[in-house]
């Protein structure tokens, strides 16, 4: 089967973040299929840009063809951005008939976050006769107008509505990382029966091979706290405004008495904020590192007690969420608390912690005393409860075969 997959800000693991086309592509590959990925030239998630030999540079990598189509640079989510989009899809309709010929797809999946690509995609399925799939990570343009205030009537807003509705209406099928969203889809123009639940997951084989240690100051310094008897509460990734480690701070306030240390690892616009925060308060049990590389990860989480994952009240979030951080906390095996409120909870469903409410201080205390007087076999045992789920639901090799079967049924 060709599989031609369009995503504006697809990643691997030479380029980084985003790594859910990477993977899904490279297990579809180890099945004997042909995979191509359409991706801008630049994306703000990606830690290293792909090198450009012209309009057009193909590449390949672990058997996979990536195609780059050149896009400016921008910052922000300012009008660069929009720009950099716009320039992505003008480039797709220009050279649609080339990518028909060249990876001639039997299924066109159309998977950027936002849903003008429905357009070429269209126009590549029509030409190839292929089936279409609109893959939603999350739902524009209602996430704009939710989390950033923009107004129905806004153009950029109108714009995206349209592409969103005539995505909804005229592919073979929906796949949605949002379990929930299937109603606000169907109110949009989609046949219920389209609709299909696929979240992200992990690439459980690279995982186990990312056995890199520690840098030797985070080694140390982390030996040096649990030998001092702290309880170590771990939170990685990006110091955002979504990502409420305000809170978070607010909550080791008051347990500023008890044997806890808060390990913030990672970089983001909040993160001097933060910092400044910590020194007003003057606490000395919340601590401040940098980002490690991936294959750091795992040895970075396994040296924790207790992870934390938080993001703001909002009501965008009743479609359900997929955090890829959530799925190496419990790829981790440790006890999770998480302070998101969400349309599913995968640390309640899978008992591998404990859930409050988000944005609530106290709630989030009372979590940490709680595992704090809970047994390490308890503790464990509800670590191991998370592992057990994401090897079951959420392993890459798992999900790659789901979105194959659901290919096999449209052909």
């Amino acid at each position: 089967m060709n599989i031609l997959l369009i995503n504006h800000y697809a990643g691997s693991n030479k380029h980084g973040m985003e790594y859910r086309p990477f993977y899904l592509a490279r297990e579809w590959v180890r099945l004997s299929h042909q995979v191509t990925i359409v991706a801008a030239s630049f994306s703000h998630l990606r830690s290293q840009a792909p090198r450009l030999t012209g309009q057009i540079t193909v590449e390949e990598i672990e058997g996979i063809q990536y195609i780059w189509l050149k896009t400016p640079r921008y910052q922000g989510n300012g009008i660069g951005r929009v720009f950099n989009m716009l320039a992505f899809i003008g480039q797709l309709l220009r050279y649609y008939r080339q990518f028909v010929k060249d990876s001639n797809p039997d299924v066109v999946i159309a998977s950027s976050t936002y849903p003008l690509d429905i357009y070429p995609a269209y126009n590549i399925a029509k030409q190839a006769q292929a089936k279409l799939i609109f893959e939603v990570h999350d739902l524009w343009p209602l996430s704009p107008m939710e989390l950033g205030g923009m107004p129905a009537w806004h153009p950029f807003i109108v714009v995206m509505q349209q592409a969103e509705n005539f995505a909804y209406r005229l592919s073979d099928c929906v796949v949605s990382l949002l379990p929930k969203a299937d109603s606000y889809m169907q109110e949009h123009g989609m046949a219920a029966d389209k609709f299909i639940y696929l979240p992200n997951g992990v690439d459980v084989a690279e995982w186990k091979s990312h056995e890199a240690p520690l840098p030797e100051q985070y080694s140390q310094l982390l030996t040096q706290l649990k030998q001092s008897g702290r309880f170590l509460v771990g939170y990685t990734g990006a110091h955002g405004l979504a990502n409420v480690l305000s809170t978070l701070i607010d909550a080791a306030l008051l347990l500023r008495n008890q044997p806890v240390t808060f390990i913030l690892v990672g970089q983001g616009p909040e993160k001097s904020f933060l910092q400044q925060k910590v020194l007003q308060l003057n606490l000395d049990n919340v601590i401040f590192l940098p980002p490690v590389s991936k294959t750091s990860i795992p040895s970075l989480l396994a040296a924790m007690d207790a992870l934390f994952i938080g993001l703001q009240k909002k009501a965008i979030f009743r479609f359900g969420v997929s955090p890829n951080k959530l799925m190496d906390y419990m790829m981790a095996a440790k006890p999770v608390i998480h302070a998101i409120e969400a349309g599913n909870d995968l640390v309640a469903q899978s008992n591998c912690g404990i859930s409050v409410a988000p944005e609530n201080p106290e709630a989030i205390a009372e979590a940490v005393e709680q595992l704090l007087t809970t047994s390490l076999t308890e503790r464990e045992t509800m670590g191991m409860n998370g592992k057990a789920y994401i090897l079951a639901h959420h392993d890459y090799r798992v999900l790659a075969q789901q979105f194959l079967n659901v290919v096999s049924e449209l052909l």
